[in-house]
């Protein structure tokens, strides 16, 4: 028995099957007849194609399976590829065989509709051609990172997602039952990366994190991914360097892999391009301050939020690290800059066109007795911690790290307006289906 071969959409649309008898397979995109020819344009995983059905040119009942098969029917296809200008994609499969796999409902989604009963029916809506272009880079993305840590020699390393412990402030904790006792979901995998820098000093991690933020804008979610970092040794300037190198190779892997998927998207692929080969600026807290006071009334000691990294990214073409935050808005593991008092040896990058912190790291404190005072003014039970401090206590060294929201990089490579289209499944303040 001979096993059928089946051609992938992408390989036609580059040309490559030109006057080739191929077998395709996929779904229904568009479909309209006309007395005795239906035209139909079929999508699979790389891209659409149109495809002419003519009657006589395969059996009546295939035919009229055509003619009645809605949006989303699932089929299989047999025919000749033609080069057709007018076609999407630049060419036509004329079919010669037909087999429909599932005869759809009517399709509840039509154009125009709002961005909530698109989320309501994210389950179907991941199909669009939109989505699966941003999916596409996702994926792009996410395989980057992987291949830019271990090309350097760096280890992966997998941290609990349930934690007795908070990373980022307690407020923003999801709490959930553990049997008889209560721990709460990831904020960061960095106090057990701090362990683990002890053995294998250099390491990464890709993986979910959960913020109980009520906050209802287009930059946040409750439960994204963090591509994260941490490597003994190393100083605040250490990292912000590498984090530089990772958005590059980010960036020059997906303009790479994913051109068509960009245009689509209608980004601007020359932009990107000199983005990725430009030199990304490292300024201070201070220095941006000054920059936002030419424009708005801030005092110094304000965290950047949304409306001053978007005013100081005016002036800047690509991403930007901001270094030295105000100590007393930061984390308790975030050492003061022995040079300022005032700052942390912390920093973080912020992307423009208004998508803001991509990337968030920093050096981290050796200091027991700074963290357990600052632990102990933000009401946190020290006992929590006292495994951590046994990281300062045997064998302690200089350490840095990092978090990339994946989300983020994902919404700002693609140029989308909203970050809930950079995850498959959105989860946010007032969203937690399907």
């Amino acid at each position: 028995m001979t096993k059928t071969k089946w051609t992938n959409i992408k390989d036609i649309i580059e040309g490559n099957k030109t006057g080739k008898k191929i077998n395709i397979r996929g779904w229904i995109y568009r479909s309209r007849s006309s007395g005795n020819i239906v035209f139909m344009v079929i999508r699979d995983n790389g891209g659409i194609l149109q495809a002419t059905i003519k009657k006589g040119n395969l059996p009546d009942e295939d035919f009229n399976d055509a003619k009645k098969a809605l949006i989303e029917s699932s089929l299989e296809l047999e025919g000749v590829i033609r080069e057709d200008k007018r076609a999407p994609g630049g060419y036509e499969l004329k079919v010669s065989n037909l087999n429909i796999i599932n005869f759809a409902e009517k399709f509840p989604i039509v154009k125009d509709q709002s961005p909530e009963f698109l989320l309501d029916k994210r389950h179907l809506w991941i199909r669009s051609q939109y989505l699966n272009s941003i999916l596409k880079v996702r994926s792009t993305v996410v395989g980057a990172i992987h291949k830019f840590f271990r090309k350097r020699g760096y280890y992966e390393f997998d941290a609990p997602v349930l934690q007795p412990n908070q990373c980022e402030g307690g407020s923003t904790l999801f709490q959930v039952k553990y049997y008889n006792n209560k721990t709460f979901l990831s904020q960061s995998w960095q106090l057990y990366a701090e362990a683990a820098i002890f053995s294998l000093e250099k390491i990464y991690n890709m993986g979910p994190t959960f913020r109980a933020e009520r906050s209802k804008t287009s930059r946040h979610l409750s439960e994204f991914w963090m591509a994260e970092m941490e490597v003994a040794w190393a100083d605040l300037y250490d990292i912000t360097e590498i984090a530089k190198e990772e958005i590059k190779f980010i960036m020059k892997e997906v303009l790479k892999q994913n051109k068509s998927d960009l245009e689509y998207l209608n980004q601007d692929i020359k932009k990107l391009e000199k983005i990725s080969k430009s030199k990304f600026p490292t300024i201070t807290y201070t220095e941006a301050i000054n920059i936002l006071k030419k424009h708005m009334d801030i005092d110094w000691g304000k965290d950047l939020r949304t409306l001053e990294e978007n005013k100081l990214m005016e002036h800047f073409e690509t991403p930007v690290v901001v270094t030295n935050y105000p100590v007393e808005i930061m984390a308790f593991y975030k050492p003061k800059d022995p040079k300022d008092n005032k700052t942390a040896l912390c920093f973080d990058m912020i992307a423009p066109g208004g998508y803001g912190e991509i990337v968030g790291g920093s050096q981290r404190s050796l200091d027991i007795n700074d963290m357990t005072n600052r632990l102990k003014e933000m009401g946190e039970s020290i006992d929590n911690y006292d495994w951590y401090f046994d990281l300062r206590r045997y064998g302690s060294v200089p350490h840095s790290g990092y978090g990339l929201g994946v989300e983020r990089v994902v919404a700002w490579i693609c140029g989308i307006e909203n970050i809930k289209d950079a995850i498959p499944f959105p989860r946010t303040v007032l969203r937690f289906r399907p």
